[in-house]
């Protein structure tokens, strides 16, 4: 265990290098000894001369030895705000109450560590000026999320009072509907079916979510084929509840994980795929193929339902397509 003391407005964690972790790097050291921070966080850290091996500065990849000491020095915590950036949006509908949008892959939604800027937030606050401040200085207006890799449709609120109705919607999870397309490895057994387990956090990792975790949630999952390319099947998916990482989750739990998932795929999925030209379309991914494609709810408000639709952008149509053409070969090939 560590060793920890404070002085002032920071305190310092000590650790001492045993035999078993001789020659071992710095930053692989920190990231394994401490579990509040990652490989980034461990990086930056020393970069920032946080962190003294045997009194003095080392380098992220320093060899260890057994009995040298290790200093970190724990800065007080900032209190980030988010501050408006222009960034360009794709809007489906805005009115007083809400604004749906139509968000990219790769684009987080509200500042966090290792994000504090160039989100949808930031976008947001630029473009409305008035979002609900119900989700704080980091989240105004945010009643959902999408993933960073998901792209597709989200509806966030521009008051307090409609950022109230629509959290209870969500929160309620019989009154808004969602519906994504996800393409997934394997030619999936049935036309349609649901998915119903827990989904909490991972036991032994707590950066992912799974269907083992010792206090999950329950979660509904109901999945219908929308087209079939023998080495994939791209999916209808709706959630009945709103669980981190749920349908990746799911499917990946059920053997047929979102293709381009770098942390519930399965890496060797690719090698079902014969055509060479296939196979690295498929690896420019550089994403989840996972997009929010339909999203229903009732205007705060008016009390109508409303419907939004988004189709799936270029990278996710373009590989389908690429599949849709390499479907009779491939399937010949197996």
């Amino acid at each position: 265990m560590p060793a920890e003391t404070n002085s002032g407005n920071s305190a310092s964690q000590s650790f001492t290098v045993n035999r078993s972790q001789n020659g071992q790097r710095l930053d692989i050291f920190l990231a394994q000894n401490d579990s509040t921070l990652s490989r980034s966080q461990v990086k930056r850290a020393i970069e920032e001369g946080d962190v003294l091996v045997n009194g003095t500065s080392p380098k992220a990849g320093q060899r260890l030895k057994e009995g040298d000491i290790i200093i970190l020095r724990r800065k007080p915590a900032r209190e980030p705000v988010a501050v408006p950036q222009e960034i360009p949006l794709s809007i489906i509908y805005e009115d007083a109450a809400v604004i749906v949008v139509n968000k990219q892959a790769g684009m987080v939604v509200h500042p966090a560590p290792g994000s504090y800027d160039q989100t949808l937030v930031n976008a947001l606050l630029f473009h409305c000026r008035d979002l609900s401040g119900i989700g704080g200085v980091l989240r105004p207006g945010i009643v959902h999320r999408l993933d960073k890799g998901t792209s597709g449709l989200l509806v966030a609120a521009k008051s307090d009072a409609a950022h109230r109705i629509l959290a209870a919607q969500f929160a309620s999870h019989d009154q808004v509907y969602k519906t994504y397309r996800a393409l997934v490895w394997g030619d999936v057994k049935g036309n349609h079916g649901e998915i119903i387990l827990p989904v909490g956090r991972h036991p032994g990792d707590r950066k992912k979510m799974s269907t083992k975790s010792r206090r999950g949630r329950d979660a509904l999952t109901l999945w219908t084929v929308r087209e079939r390319y023998g080495v994939a099947t791209l999916l209808d998916v709706e959630i009945k509840t709103g669980r981190t990482h749920q349908i990746r989750v799911h499917l990946a739990d059920r053997g047929y994980p979102v293709v381009g998932d770098t942390v519930y795929g399965n890496a060797a999925k690719i090698n079902t795929v014969r055509d060479a030209a296939l196979k690295a379309r498929i690896r420019s991914l550089n994403r989840q193929a996972l997009h929010a494609a339909r999203l229903s709810f009732l205007h705060p408000a008016s009390g109508e339902r409303v419907f939004f639709t988004a189709e799936m952008p270029e990278d996710m149509a373009g590989l389908c397509q690429a599949l849709r053409e390499a479907a009779p070969a491939e399937k010949m090939k197996k």
